[in-house]
């Protein structure tokens, strides 16, 4: 095998049923039912104007050399419409690896969105579209499109490991990674935390929010309290 230039086209891939019962659901609540990992580097933010306000589907991931695209036409060439193109860009900043024409043609495509840990351009068109664009900045310089690469491969992006298959979940917080074997159990926690989470919220509106953890707390971890200002002898 052509290591560094190998496409897969088979991916394991979750139950969609499952995967719908994602959706609606905020990714802090999800994140806090995994120990509050899996959500990307907050670099990783919404470039776009989805109507629903959130992004949903299955990783179609991509591995490319620093500011490179090639892999990337390739991967919207496999790319459905449950599917959420990933793509490390070895942690580079310095050439946009996609931009209006590429979006364009994936909401065309009906693909489910794109997250990229590295620069996009065309952010005056990009930023008024219906269509989940996940970036880390812009630049007007452009990628090339000769470089090395690899589709549907383990992938690091925005500092969280994405497998093919694993299940993508955006929304105006960021990008959270949910691992495929593992998201049954996670999504019969995020449920309930999501409904409690609500009537917290609702709460804290008209003041009625429970604060008594706050000072347990404090005493628990032997805060100690100087009746004086911080300069005072």
């Amino acid at each position: 095998m052509a290591v560094g230039m190998r496409v897969f086209t088979k991916r394991h891939m979750p139950d969609m049923e499952l995967v719908e019962k994602f959706r609606g659901l905020p990714t802090a609540n999800v994140c806090d039912c995994m120990e509050r990992l899996g959500v990307m580097d907050s670099d990783i933010r919404l470039m776009s104007a989805p109507v629903s306000g959130e992004m949903l589907g299955v990783a179609l991931t991509v591995k490319t050399s620093n500011g490179d695209n090639l892999m990337i036409h390739e991967a919207m060439e496999l790319a459905g419409p449950h599917d959420v193109i990933v793509v490390d860009n070895e942690g580079g900043r310095n050439r946009s690896l996609a931009g209006m024409n590429m979006f364009g043609l994936m909401q065309y495509r009906k693909i489910a969105g794109i997250v990229i840990d590295g620069p996009i351009r065309d952010i005056d068109t990009t930023s008024k579209m219906d269509f989940p664009v996940y970036a880390s900045g812009v630049t007007a310089r452009g990628p090339y499109k000769d470089g090395h690469g690899e589709v549907n491969v383990p992938i690091s992006c925005g500092g969280v490991s994405v497998c093919p298959g694993d299940i993508i979940l955006g929304d105006m917080d960021g990008v959270l990674v949910i691992p495929r074997q593992d998201a049954e159990a996670i999504l019969e926690k995020a449920i309930p935390f999501a409904r409690m989470d609500a009537e917290k919220a609702a709460k804290a509106l008209v003041g009625q929010s429970e604060r008594t953890w706050v000072q347990k707390t404090m005493e628990k971890r032997n805060a100690e309290f100087l009746d004086k200002a911080y300069d005072e002898a």
